[in-house]
């Protein structure tokens, strides 16, 4: 087992990544904020699987964080993350500084209309501009042929989709499914900062959401399922329920005709921790 080559420059990046395609290997990356678990390697085995080479990029977005001190709480974890993306068969890792994604004078802004405006849009303003302007420059800069995210951040996946079709970027871009804790808390990097007391309340997230949606799917009225399912989450612990949404899986907006391909959408907050889910229904 080779720990991956860590590269800082987009030069030395694209020095190898040329390198790679002139022998007519395919390139595969999965965009992280680092502090990795099961999840983003699921991802990197997935790339593993479907390409020659594969770059997991770790960079902590200033530009997705609505909040300056949960930039600073964000954990970074390189020398782990290494380890751990040395046993999924990860080639090359992309850390670069800031400075290196947004030179001095950097002043271009990618907003996808629409898809990125309800829900973690309305909350968060600004994040899917933040997120969509790193992840084409990364797209650009790792010059790969597929991309891989987890489906656990459903409305991002919706926009970087939409922003590929819109600028016709050529990557393809491949959801890939939820890995889970035992208790169904999707894993995330924010899971770490639950503590002994949040911990074995936060798996009443997913147990909320899988009990409303099989009522919604047995014929439940869908708002007075979404509203118990809230009252539920408060009574397990939760201080608050930001939204609990059933929305049209592509285009995040209200569902409108019976045959869209439906999604429930959740935030709420343990204490200082905001969680989100999502699953079909």
């Amino acid at each position: 087992m080779i720990t991956p080559k860590i590269v800082r420059t987009v030069a030395d990046l694209r020095q190898q990544v040329r390198a790679w395609k002139a022998t007519g290997e395919m390139v595969g990356v999965v965009p992280t904020m680092g502090a990795l678990h099961d999840g983003h390697l699921s991802l990197a085995r997935a790339a593993k699987r479907e390409c020659e080479r594969v770059i997991t990029t770790i960079f902590v977005n200033p530009k997705q964080f609505n909040n300056p001190e949960d930039l600073l709480k964000y954990p970074r974890t390189e020398e782990a993350d290494a380890a751990l993306l040395a046993t999924a068969g990860v080639d090359l890792i992309f850390a670069p500084p800031p400075e290196e994604v947004y030179p001095e004078g950097y002043s271009t802004t990618i907003t996808v209309a629409g898809v990125s405006e309800p829900l973690e849009g309305a909350m968060r303003p600004g994040h899917f501009e933040g997120v969509a302007t790193v992840v084409t420059k990364l797209f650009g800069m790792t010059m790969a042929d597929r991309a891989y995210f987890g489906q656990k951040d459903w409305q991002q996946l919706q926009v970087v989709q939409k922003m590929v079709r819109d600028l016709n970027i050529p990557v393809h871009v491949v959801g890939c499914e939820t890995i889970r804790e035992a208790d169904g808390l999707a894993m995330s990097s924010r899971n770490a900062r639950l503590n002994a007391e949040m911990r074995p309340k936060a798996g009443a997230l997913y147990a909320a959401m899988t009990s409303a949606a099989e009522a919604i799917r047995n014929g439940a009225d869908p708002t007075q399922t979404l509203n118990l399912a809230a009252s539920q989450l408060i009574a397990a612990g939760f201080e608050r329920v930001e939204y609990i949404e059933l929305r049209d899986a592509a285009t995040l907006l209200p569902v409108s005709h019976s045959g869209a391909e439906r999604r429930m959408l959740a935030a709420a907050w343990l204490d200082d921790v905001r969680l989100i889910d999502n699953i079909p229904v």
